[in-house]
């Protein structure tokens, strides 16, 4: 075999092996999306169920119509009830296909706004670890807070560490 050849052939197999990761993903979406629409059901509360793939985790999507505020109690003060809700949905998936699942799951646009707003303290913290030459350490996040921190901070070109024990784990961003 040429080495042409051998490329080829491993380009195809990583193409089924993508088709694959998104077919198990979209699986993972709806069984979340079932989840989700009985636990609506039973809230006796309206919303819809949108479903993605980004990278390796299947989103999903608990939106209302216009200035329905219903939702914001599955969002909690911080958060909290969100998390906890995407904890049962991550096990309602698991006992159906017997794989841990990394399912992210957004009610209301309640992560979204908040992967906006860390993203922008990740890029000023970067910038300021830059500008002082120290590194700057942030206040205790979950865990995809940090995730969202650290991306951030890699975007401007710094490193980042997280640090400590849960719950008191944080960011740290080191200078150049």
């Amino acid at each position: 075999m040429t080495e042409g050849t051998t490329s080829a052939v491993e380009t195809e197999a990583a193409a089924s092996a993508d088709e694959s990761l998104v077919t198990r993903l979209e699986q993972e979406g709806d069984i979340a999306a079932d989840y989700l629409e009985g636990l609506l059901d039973i809230a006796d509360l309206d919303g819809d169920i949108d479903m993605d793939v980004e990278g390796d985790r299947a989103l999903v999507s608990i939106v209302s119509d216009g200035n329905d505020r219903s939702l914001q109690r599955l969002v909690g003060q911080d958060g909290e009830v969100l998390e906890a809700l995407q904890e049962l949905t991550r096990l309602a998936v698991h006992r159906e296909t017997g794989e841990r699942s990394r399912l992210m799951l957004d009610i209301a646009g309640f992560r979204a706004r908040k992967r906006e707003e860390l993203a922008a303290l990740g890029a000023k913290a970067a910038e300021q670890a830059k500008s002082t030459g120290e590194q700057v350490k942030l206040r205790p996040m979950t865990p995809f807070e940090r995730k969202v921190v650290h991306d951030a901070v890699a975007a401007a070109g710094l490193r980042s560490e997280s640090e400590g024990e849960e719950p008191e784990r944080c960011v740290v961003v080191l200078p150049v």
